[in-house]
């Protein structure tokens, strides 16, 4: 159970000092194996400050906690982790909602309350201190986060799916045909067809295709480069007039999973928010489709699923109207936390912040005054990320390019200085691959970068993101999983280089943790997070986040806590990962706005089979000393290790010299022991600390799966 870090650590240190002095913290040199430092000074890797580059991340909350999570004592607990800067999450993009980050500000349509809202740049004496979104009422989503559903297949012909204004040539300056838009409907299994029913709202498509997937799986991820999109032999439509039209795609039938209508020329006409908006009149709208067989008499057998709710056909379109209505906003989804609650809560630390636009469903002018808003109220600000996972959300990176110039212009006119990137792709260990573009490139991240070279914009690109769940997916996974990871890492970074991203652009994996089955019952989530900070770090990145940094009342049994509190918002507990966070911003890093030099190590601790065992990551700290961390990712057994520092002379090498300090969390600091849904852990911590004397007759034990840090400095070759 949780107590006093202090007094624990005070114990320990009175209680066992003599013995870590003495006794098992070094072995006979003659089992050590060896880590090797390539310690010469012109191989430094990367140069970080931990107070800039080892950060948190912080998401939209449940409604009624902020006021809990983001004061003391709480927020004193969480700050104690050792997390630096902080990145402030876009969780309402996820949703497809609209934000709205400022409660105050301007409608399109004021009478009606409705239209596109735009947030009041100029601060007042009112604290921002919360902030709601709303669920979009012309979505096409029938999946992603949140519980809304598709208005193409919900079986109202009143509701509409609209596509984003921002996408036409009234806001690109580029004809409709550079920037297709598409709805895509998954059928659940192959189903012989023949016809499609469009039900089509205003504005319609005069220029469509109607196509199905050649290949076996989904059309995303996948499954993207492993088929293609074919027109039907009667699908193509150059001549649309609106209404609901009945489309024989083929003169017998077809077994066909995904069909996707693929649009490049619209009608122009407004929709049913009237023509005093220039944006009702623009793109794409679809009432309902139907797809199935049309019989010889003209019968139409419909087999799509018509409900308002997820039970529904499911259907993806390529973007969404952020056109709503103030009736929309709904407060039970969650609390994006108000801008000057958050930035005077203390969670920022005064550190400059990563923040975020809206940009799929949004408008420049109001992204636009978010940022105005942030800079007159003078909080420090780092980076501003444009937009939330567009890749996730399948938006093509033309259209992800084309927001992302309109948007970008819109903040620079009122912020010159403001730094801009993204995309925040979502978590992914691969290439991000979309359809081909007619040159046959696929790379989501090097059709983006073209798209600005090409307009010549490549200058408002300032920085790439991207998030890292490695096993998001799985519910659970074996210890052999943890040995993955920094190949995960040198391979998607090494991708990112392949697709083009600029030697020069700096890189920020914004938000990111183990996922699957990393809870509290064992240690493996805080040797995951060791070794994928030091892997991150030595790969190139410019800052890494850490999420969940807040956690959830009472939420024992879910994923990757940070800290276990009850409904009362009391600590219960300390788990693996703020343990390893501890160890990782307080122990291997000097907690100093200062450089940090990063070195290449190399491990001989491995198994039969050739698999390393023990990693090692090493760092040149301002304090002249340098600091080891070693993870120890064998479950069953200590191993012994002499710590060698290569210099680039041939035959002449350094070690740790004098003192040096040790410290260590793993399985033998923290014991889980359950008891239901109220388990508890038995010790809890704190990391083991000693002091050893270095040498190069030294070898250090490494306790079964840990993460241990030495910290000394070099004798002379």
């Amino acid at each position: 159970m949780a107590v006093d870090m202090k007094g624990r650590v005070l114990a320990v240190c009175l209680g066992l000092g003599i013995i870590l002095l003495t006794t098992s913290w070094t072995t006979n040199t003659a089992i050590a194996q060896t880590i090797v430092v390539d310690a010469s000074p012109s191989h430094v890797v990367n140069t970080f400050s931990p107070v800039r580059s080892l950060g948190a991340a912080i998401d939209r909350l449940k409604t009624g906690t902020p006021d809990h999570l983001l004061t003391n004592p709480l927020l004193k607990e969480i700050l104690n982790a050792g997390w630096q800067t902080v990145t402030y999450r876009q969780n309402t993009e996820l949703m497809v909602e609209a934000w709205h980050w400022n409660p105050h500000g301007t409608w399109s349509d004021p009478e009606k309350q409705q239209g596109y809202f735009v947030g009041a740049a100029e601060p007042s004496e009112e604290m921002i201190r919360h902030s709601w979104a709303a669920p979009l009422p012309h979505r096409g989503f029938s999946r992603g986060d949140g519980n809304g559903w598709s208005r193409l297949t919900d079986g109202d012909l009143k509701s509409y799916w609209k596509s984003n204004p921002y996408l036409t040539k009234a806001f690109t300056g580029e004809d409709d045909s550079l920037h297709p838009q598409w709805v895509m409907i998954d059928l659940g299994s192959k189903v012989p067809v023949n016809a499609i029913r469009i039900a089509w709202a205003e504005p319609y498509a005069k220029h469509y295709l109607v196509q199905f997937w050649t290949g076996e799986l989904e059309p995303f991820y996948d499954g993207t480069t492993k088929g293609s999109w074919q027109t039907f032999p009667l699908g193509t439509v150059t001549e649309g007039k609106g209404g609901i039209a009945t489309q024989k795609l083929v003169s017998w039938m077809i077994p066909v999973r995904y069909l996707r209508i693929w649009m490049t020329e619209s009608s122009n006409t407004c929709d049913s928010h009237g023509s005093a908006d220039k944006r009702n009149c623009v793109g794409y709208a679809i009432n309902e489709l139907y797809v199935g067989a049309l019989s010889a008499d003209g019968q139409f057998n419909d087999y799509i699923t018509h409900f308002p709710s997820r039970d529904q056909t499911v259907t993806w379109p390529s973007s969404v109207d952020p056109w709503h209505a103030a009736s929309d906003i709904d407060e039970s989804r969650g609390d994006q936390v108000g801008f000057d609650f958050f930035f005077t809560s203390g969670v920022t630390r005064g550190l400059p912040t990563m923040v975020p636009i809206a940009m799929l469903y949004s408008t420049p002018e109001d992204a636009a005054n978010e940022i105005a808003y942030l800079y007159k109220r003078r909080y420090p600000i780092s980076w501003i990320e444009m937009g939330e996972e567009a890749d996730g959300q399948h938006m093509l990176p033309e259209d992800y390019g084309a927001l992302y110039l309109q948007f970008a212009a819109a903040i620079h006119r009122l912020v010159p200085e403001a730094k801009l990137g993204g995309p925040s792709f979502e978590g992914t260990l691969e290439d991000v691959e979309v359809w081909p573009d007619v040159a046959g490139k696929v790379s989501w991240l090097g059709r983006f970068l073209d798209y600005l070279r090409a307009h010549g914009r490549l200058n408002d690109f300032t920085f790439f993101s991207f998030e890292h769940y490695p096993y998001q997916d799985k519910p659970t996974y074996s210890w052999a999983d943890l040995y993955s990871e920094p190949e995960y890492v040198r391979h998607i970074v090494q991708v990112w280089k392949d697709n083009g991203l600029p030697p020069d652009i700096p890189f920020f994996m914004t938000e990111g943790n183990i996922g699957g089955g990393a809870g509290v019952s064992t240690v493996k989530g805080a040797l995951w997070l060791a070794d994928y900070v030091g892997s991150m770090m030595t790969a190139g990145a410019g800052a890494t986040y850490y999420f969940h940094y807040m956690p959830s009342p009472g939420r024992w049994g879910g994923a990757y806590p940070l800290l276990l509190i009850d409904e009362n918002y009391n600590v219960k507990g300390y788990p693996p990962q703020y343990m390893a966070s501890q160890v990782i911003t307080k122990e291997w890093a000097q907690p100093v706005d200062a450089p940090h030099k990063v070195f290449k190590a190399s491990s001989e601790v491995t198994d039969d089979a050739g698999t390393v065992l023990v990693t090692a990551y090493a760092v040149e700290r301002p304090d002249g000393r340098w600091s080891v961390m070693l993870v120890n990712r064998d479950q069953y057994n200590d191993h012994a290790v002499k710590v060698v520092f290569n210099g680039g002379i041939p035959g002449r090498h350094r070690h740790f010299s004098g003192p040096v300090d040790r410290i260590t969390f793993g399985s033998n600091e923290y014991q889980w022991h359950p008891e239901g849904e109220r388990g508890h852990a038995d010790p809890d911590g704190p990391p083991a600390k000693s002091k050893i004397s270095g040498g190069p007759d030294t070898s250090y034990s490494l306790p079964m799966a840990s993460v241990t840090v030495l910290r000394g400095s070099l004798g002379e070759q």
